[in-house]
């Protein structure tokens, strides 16, 4: 879980990203990770890949769910509703209702779909402008 130990805790947020080679590339998944725990405490916040990096969200679910988690909400950090949110996560996410039907499993809209995120970033790009 990104080095984190997991949190005891009835509720999950698990941020879902892709996955890359570079690990670099996770480190602002880890950041965002990181400001969500601090800002819910008491909440287990945990970051899953898709692909190419781990933990995949079925071997991150079943930790949480070894942890106590009865209920988990998967937010994926993608800017937009593409093929692996329309398509690849439901297909994960259906398979994991099946093999935990006592937990309940949430799937959020993508990240970038939300208007605060994209008035955020408008805001950055706009300053950019310096």
């Amino acid at each position: 879980m990104g080095g984190k130990a997991l949190t005891m805790g009835k509720r999950a947020l698990v941020l879902f990203a892709h996955g890359a080679r570079d690990p670099r590339w996770a480190e602002p998944f880890q950041r965002l990770q990181a400001l969500v725990q601090t800002q819910s405490p008491d909440l287990t916040v945990a970051l899953a890949f898709l692909e190419l990096m781990s933990p995949r969200l079925p071997a991150l679910a079943a930790e949480l769910i070894a942890a106590g988690s009865t209920d988990v909400t998967v937010v994926p950090v993608f800017l937009g509703q593409g093929g692996h949110v329309m398509r690849d996560l439901p297909v994960i996410v259906d398979e994991l209702k099946l093999n935990y039907p006592d937990v309940s499993f949430k799937i959020a809209g993508a990240v970038g779909e939300d208007a605060e995120v994209l008035n955020a970033m408008a805001q950055y790009c706009l300053s950019a402008l310096g």
